[in-house]
């Protein structure tokens, strides 16, 4: 019995189309090769959606997102939308689909390929072989808290909330993780000041009593923030919250160089996910054939991972990734060194050893 594999693409804005196309081709290629059973769809997402219906999450979206499986999106946001009430905002786009599917457990890998070492900022001894996870928890926290808003013109308020189910659900994707690697979980909090973080230590320690063979710590996140550039490989697992895992993941990002080579998953508990690249809309360099189209693809990777279950595909998107870059081909944010590639030509080198 052939089995049907429904994904919707949402290209969003900027570089977002452009990366979507190759990771699209990718798509392509692999249900070609192994007649996968995939069907596509694609929608409209953030500041382009917005143009188009005056929503940034419009209803024909939200339609062909309930009929699909898994979600590949490109970015949203860019400054020509930056004077658009709140509430349509690109942004408001991509958090609504988040909330509207409880995509509360965003997986966000910092893997630094060894023949990108040198691209990266920080000392070779320091991220040679760095491959940590942050653990995000993405439908909660201030992000989503109520009340929010402006409550006067030059006064404005947000608001950090968690229970302790909240807390609890992504406790357990970290601990779970932590297991299928090194045994090894730190859970980032500010708990010296926020009563939230308070709540989130104490619900974490207790939640770590059903994982024994886990190794737990704490840590606060200005620390943490310190420590992720200071001793990176220290990590294996990070577990945060929804703020602090944004600007985390963020740092941890740019330690392998780019941040045009991550991928991330956001998944919900039945197991569907929105895959996207972490890097943003990068407006400057849009319609330019110069956006690094790697994120997309390993996105493709953990799509095929988290939701699909095809492990075994999963590694031939992410060796085919390894075998361009260890060739010298670069994207012009990767270090200058190398054969300089468009964003189709990167595609095309990829799509060469996959259809090997």
């Amino acid at each position: 019995m052939s089995i049907d594999r429904k994904i919707l693409l949402l290209p969003g804005d900027g570089i977002g189309p452009e990366v979507i196309l190759e990771a699209e081709r990718v798509l392509e290629c692999l249900n070609s090769k192994y007649s996968l059973g995939i069907s596509i769809e694609k929608a409209l997402l953030g500041g382009v959606a917005y143009e188009e219906s005056g929503d940034p999450l419009p209803q024909e979206t939200l339609e062909k997102a309930d009929w699909s499986d898994a979600i590949l999106l490109g970015a949203v946001g860019g400054p020509r939308w930056d004077d658009l009430p709140s509430e349509k905002k690109p942004e408001k786009g991509l958090l609504r689909i988040r909330a509207e599917y409880d995509f509360f457990a965003n997986l966000r890998p910092a893997i630094l390929s060894k023949y990108l070492v040198s691209a990266s900022t920080i000392k070779k001894e320091l991220v040679s072989d760095l491959d940590l996870l942050i653990v995000r928890e993405l439908t909660g926290g201030i992000y989503f808290g109520e009340p929010r808003g402006f409550i006067e013109k030059n006064k404005a308020i947000n608001t950090m909330v968690y229970d302790e189910e909240e807390i609890i659900r992504i406790g357990k994707v970290g601990f779970e993780a932590a297991l299928k690697r090194n045994k090894k979980l730190c859970s980032v909090d500010k708990s010296n000041v926020l009563e939230v973080s308070m709540l989130w230590r104490e619900v974490i320690t207790e939640l770590a009593k059903d994982y024994e063979e886990v190794q737990l710590s704490h840590m606060l996140v200005d620390n943490a923030a310190m420590q992720l550039v200071r001793e990176p490989k220290q990590f294996d697992v990070i577990v945060t919250g929804n703020l602090f895992g944004d600007i985390l993941s963020d740092i941890s990002a740019m330690l392998t160089g780019s941040i045009g080579m991550l991928p991330s998953a956001s998944l919900n508990e039945s197991g569907k996910g929105l895959y996207e690249p972490v890097h943003g809309s990068a407006p400057d360099i849009a319609g330019k054939d110069l956006a690094n189209p790697i994120a997309a693809i390993l996105s493709v990777a953990m799509m095929m991972r988290y939701t699909f279950d095809l492990e075994d595909i999963a590694q031939e998107i992410e060796s085919a990734v390894d075998s361009v870059l260890s060739e010298g081909h670069r994207t012009s944010d990767l270090e200058s060194e190398g054969k300089l590639l468009s964003t189709k030509e990167m595609g095309n080198e990829i799509l060469t050893k996959l259809e090997l």
